[in-house]
Formats: C-alpha cells, structure tokens, sequence
C-alpha cells in the first residue's frame, strides 16, 4: 500500500513536515509513505492551463493518482490553510469528474507553534477535500507547540500524541480497505 503526503509548509525546518516523517516511522511495514517534494513548484492555479497541465501539476496529479491513500499535514496561517497547499488542491480539483483525488481516502494532521495545533487549518483542508471528492477521515490531530514537540530522532516527545498519529494513520491504512 502506498500513502502519498504532503506537507502544506513550504519551510525547510517545517514541523509538519517532520510530523509526517514521524508517521512514517509508524506505518506498518507493508504501507510504503512518501513526501510530495514540489509543493513549491506548483504555479498559481489558472482554468485557462488545464490543458496541457503545467509540468510540476501533473506529477502531483500523478503521484496522487498512483497512491491508495493521501495524508496532508497543514500549519495553519491565518486560521486557515497555506495558499500553495491550497492552491495545489484547486489544480487536482480540475476537472472535478475523474480527478485523482476522487473516492480516494484522505486524512489530515497539522502542526503548529501555537497552543490549538492547526485545528482550524486541518478543518479547512477536510473540508476542501471533501468538496473535491476525497473520502476524508472524520478525525484531527492536533500538534501544538510543535517546535517543542520533536525528539531529536525526529519521533515525537508525547506519548499520547504519538498514539495518535499511530491511530489516525491506521484508520487510513484501513479506510483504503
């Protein structure tokens, strides 16, 4: 089984991108993670590119086709989701019928230097995904403090959040079925 994830940060010290590192530490053995690494590249959605698409789109479009399952780890600015991870989501969303995104099960975690952990972006992103057709998981997990929150091994401090991950990440791996 393969997750693809993708980190909404683009910062190269980016906790949720370490948050999805630590997941991927977590996976059973026979769920292969991997990290979407162009969020950067993806230029600013635009309907009159669709075709063809831009060629940092398709190989998100394709890296998300190929997987069983999406997980998007999202810091919240400005009590809502990074416009690029917005943005990227709006070029998988086009066309809406067959797009890579469609029936696929998703879930969404997020990291954040605040006390709330991103749960108001991980509401957003849940709720964009759901527009688009993904089979989001009803769940959260909120890391917060998240510049405290990281071993330096890369696992997690807490316990009870890692228990956490671990349970989201298996109700994904079973939602694939």
């Amino acid at each position: 089984m393969r997750i693809l994830a993708i980190s909404g940060s683009l910062r190269r010290g980016s906790h949720n991108a370490a948050l999805l590192r630590a997941a991927a530490e977590l996976l059973p053995p026979d769920v292969h993670l991997t990290v979407h690494d162009g969020l950067r590249e993806i230029p600013p959605f635009d309907e009159d590119d669709l075709v063809p698409r831009p060629v940092a789109v398709q190989r998100l479009w394709d890296e998300v086709a190929a997987a069983d399952a999406v997980l998007v780890s999202t810091p919240e600015y400005n009590h809502s989701i990074p416009g690029q991870l917005k943005n990227a989501l709006d070029w998988l969303s086009r066309p809406l019928a067959g797009n890579p995104l469609q029936r696929k099960p998703a879930a969404v975690i997020g990291a954040s230097t605040g006390l709330f952990g991103a749960v108001w972006a991980q509401a957003e992103a849940r709720k964009v995904l759901g527009a688009i057709g993904a089979e989001v998981l009803d769940r959260e997990l909120p890391v917060p403090t998240s510049d405290a929150q990281f071993s330096p091994d890369g696992g997690l401090h807490d316990a009870e959040l890692e228990a956490d991950l671990r349970a989201t990440l298996l109700a994904l791996v079973e939602a694939v079925g």
